[in-house]
């Protein structure tokens, strides 16, 4: 049986501001590549050997952009669920398991706005996960952490189901710093990467035990839905109706069953500028460059500009991002920072 891809495209991606905005969040900009993040996260599906047409949950608000980034990346079969209000992961995620042909089918959901460079790696992880995916279990992929980010949850790795997928021990909510540094030198945490991969009937089965008002929710949303081409839009006051909550909350934190790929994939969420310099390609002085700029004996910046043109001297560790008529200028580390403009 095919893999059904849930692209989950909801986020705003206000950390990545000015450029990002709730009209065109980050997923839908050439961020880090000549592709979109979004559609490199379609670009990872495309194999339909074993792949299905992917299943994208969006913004209603987006409806235009997923249309036409799906049509230039080259996927004229994908099925898209414009979510008519924002109620979080956990629901978005039902409207996909109900939306699929086949109960039974494997669903592996995925941000549409982060990186992976080690594309191969993923997919062996996937197929080493199916099997108990099939017997139906709820598999989350554990990112391999390379420091101790405060800024993700993690997940406690426990026993070893097969050589390459072990039980969840428990989650654990994003740490402090000397926290973080414990749980990597102990060598059994792994980052909480936000993929999954289950079948929809058995999601859908958790939901009705654990929270039943969203399943019943999601359900009378997509039995009122109303389908144009490969848009379908469900009743908004039934979805509305639904609790809003993550997938880690209202499921993989309390469901039996649940196990864990771990993997080292070159991921990352994208989740500030710092984040895309340090994953950014860099020139000899160190800088990370797009857009129109001139550099003159300036090191480890990153300059992003999609119009104004942009000139540094003398200028070190800096971000710099313009973009219409805003320009952002912080140092480098700071860019936690830009949520309080961006809100």
């Amino acid at each position: 049986m095919k893999i059904t891809p849930v692209i989950l495209s909801g986020g705003g991606g206000t950390r990545l501001w000015p450029m990002s905005t709730p009209e065109c969040p980050k997923q839908f900009l050439k961020l880090a590549d000549d592709a979109t993040m979004f559609q490199m996260t379609l670009a990872r599906v495309m194999d339909r050997d074993f792949f299905g047409p992917p299943l994208i949950v969006g913004n209603a608000a987006h409806a235009a952009l997923i249309e036409e980034q799906a049509r230039e990346a080259g996927v004229p079969d994908a099925l898209t669920v414009l979510e008519p209000c924002a109620r979080n992961t956990a629901p978005a995620i039902a409207l996909a398991a109900l939306a699929v042909d086949d109960a039974k089918a494997p669903l592996l959901v995925m941000p549409s706005d982060h990186l992976i460079a080690d594309v191969p790696a993923f997919h062996a992880a996937i197929m080493a996960a199916l099997p108990l995916v099939e017997d139906g279990w709820l598999v989350t992929f554990g990112i391999t952490p390379t420091a101790p980010e405060t800024g993700y949850g993690y997940i406690r790795i426990g026993e070893e189901l097969t050589a390459a997928v072990s039980r969840v021990e428990r989650f654990v909510e994003k740490p402090d710093a000397a926290t973080a540094q414990a749980m990597i030198d102990a060598g059994n945490h792994a980052w909480n990467g936000g993929i999954f991969l289950f079948r929809a009937d058995i999601y859908l089965g958790r939901l009705a035990s654990l929270v039943p008002d969203m399943l019943h929710a999601a359900q009378a949303a997509m039995d009122g839905a109303k389908r144009q081409g490969a848009m379908m839009r469900p009743q908004e006051s039934a979805f509305a109706a639904s609790p809003a909550d993550s997938i880690d909350y209202a499921v993989m934190e309390k469901a039996d069953r649940v196990a864990v790929a771990p993997v080292s994939i070159g991921w990352s969420d994208v989740g500030s500028w710092d984040s895309l310099y340090e994953i950014s390609t860099k020139d000899a002085a160190g800088n990370s460059i797009q857009g129109e700029t001139r550099l003159l004996d300036s090191h480890n910046n990153l300059v992003r500009s999609d119009g104004l043109r942009i000139n540094l001297i003398g200028a070190h560790d800096l971000i710099v991002v313009a973009h219409g008529n805003e320009v952002l200028i912080l140092p480098r580390g700071h860019s936690q920072d830009v949520k309080k403009f961006s809100s």
